[in-house]
């Protein structure tokens, strides 16, 4: 059972919580970006082979969603968040006896993908549409800017772990992390407000009730919502938008980043200093995107952050690579890392209502995962292939473009269609 709190304290301690664990599954993710170097080091493994690994758990990481998702409403959020911080530590933990490539594949790829989908944005959608009626954007802001405030923490301290190439302490510090954090889940997240007698933040008398937890089977519940929602096409447009934005981040530049740097001379701990100032400033950006969520039309705020994305991204290969210009683009562009969620969340929200709505935007993260794969394998082979990363770069910032041009020309015409379920 959880511990006893002031009444006031609930919805703020389950958001803390969740963030904590958020930024633990962001960091785990995050991790691949830094063994890169030390693994090709100690076993003699291509960029290639490593970028696969990477490619699959990002994949399940986001596959894994809108089943974690239906999960939440079956068997419990905070029982689905224990089983998935157990997995994560369990794979990652085993992970320190492989030889092979294949076994980094199955720890952390498979496992630790399949585990850290269960603690993925859908946890922060779930959260948000369970514990408050208002500040709904505000709060999915502040949960989602924990992936990269993941890096911010994790990654300095890992890069210093492995600075004379070695890997085996970064696994243990990943494992014990999320061990760490199943007793704090168990004992401070209750399932819902109501089993502590609490109503949701910012609930009055008028306020509708939130949905009743649905008990259908859960594999049956995700691809039940996943069918209606397939039938709108801001489905799609949030899927299509959604694999940019997992192609342009987590999947190149979270990925690929240290080792980019590493091509122009500048050493691992350095450069994962950079991935954690842009980690500082998505705490920033996406927080006060969230604010912006809840005042402006999402739509144009997407068409900014894809645009804006995209420019720099080209911009990037083209720098001098100095520490003031890898400042100002770090800054830059970790401002708008995750920005995008709250404006595609607030749309999943308002299209699909609030039963089927964290469901279907674990479908939607899986296009976006689905992105970062295809940028994580991707840039490997190109760099495989060419010892340059500056393609990736070029292609992944006009796919950014694109996704600015689209949500533009595509919100005027789905404006009828994003009225809230059941209007």
């Amino acid at each position: 059972m959880p511990l006893r709190l002031p009444a006031r304290a609930y919805a703020p301690t389950v958001v803390a919580v969740t963030f904590v664990a958020l930024l633990v599954a962001a960091g785990l993710r995050a991790t691949p970006g830094v063994l890169m170097l030390p693994l090709e080091m100690h076993f003699g493994w291509d960029r290639a082979t490593i970028s696969f690994a990477a490619a699959v758990g990002i994949f399940l990481y986001g596959l894994v969603g809108p089943f974690a998702a239906a999960l939440m409403q079956t068997i419990g959020i905070r029982r689905t968040m224990i089983g998935g911080l157990a997995l994560m530590s369990a794979a990652t933990f085993a992970s320190l006896w492989m030889s092979e490539p294949w076994h980094y594949v199955l720890s952390w790829g498979v496992m630790s993908g399949i585990g850290s989908g269960a603690v993925a944005s859908v946890l922060g959608a779930a959260v948000v549409n369970r514990w408050f009626a208002t500040r709904q954007g505000l709060v999915m802001g502040m949960l989602s800017a924990s992936t990269a405030t993941g890096a911010l923490i994790f990654l300095p301290i890992l890069a210093w772990l492995s600075r004379e190439g070695a890997w085996q302490p970064v696994v243990m510090t990943v494992s014990v992390a999320c061990a760490l954090l199943i007793p704090v889940v168990l004992l401070l997240v209750p399932e819902r407000p109501a089993d502590v007698a609490m109503r949701r933040h910012g609930d009055s008398d008028d306020s509708a009730p939130p949905p009743p937890m649905k008990q259908a089977a859960s594999p049956a519940l995700a691809f039940s919502a996943l069918a209606r929602a397939a039938r709108q096409p801001v489905f799609w447009l949030l899927f299509g938008t959604f694999f940019v934005c997992g192609l342009t981040t987590n999947g190149l530049v979270g990925t690929h980043m240290i080792a980019f740097c590493g091509d122009h001379g500048i050493a691992p701990v350095q450069a994962a200093g950079l991935l954690s100032l842009m980690g500082l400033f998505d705490l920033v950006g996406t927080t006060a995107s969230g604010w912006l969520t809840d005042r402006h039309d999402p739509r144009r705020l997407l068409f900014v952050y894809y645009g804006l994305r995209g420019l720099s991204l080209i911009a990037l290969p083209f720098l001098d690579f100095g520490a003031m210009s890898l400042t100002v683009f770090a800054v830059f562009y970790g401002l708008d890392w995750i920005a995008t969620v709250p404006p595609t969340v607030k749309l999943a929200n308002q299209s699909f209502g609030e039963r089927d709505a964290p469901i279907v935007f674990g479908w939607i993260v899986v296009g976006h995962q689905i992105g970062a794969a295809v940028a994580a394998f991707g840039a490997g082979v190109i760099r495989e292939q060419t010892g340059t990363y500056l393609p990736a770069f070029i292609i992944a910032g006009a796919f950014g473009l694109v996704a600015a041009v689209a949500i533009l020309m595509a919100g005027i015409r789905a404006t009828p269609a994003l009225r809230p379920a059941g209007t």
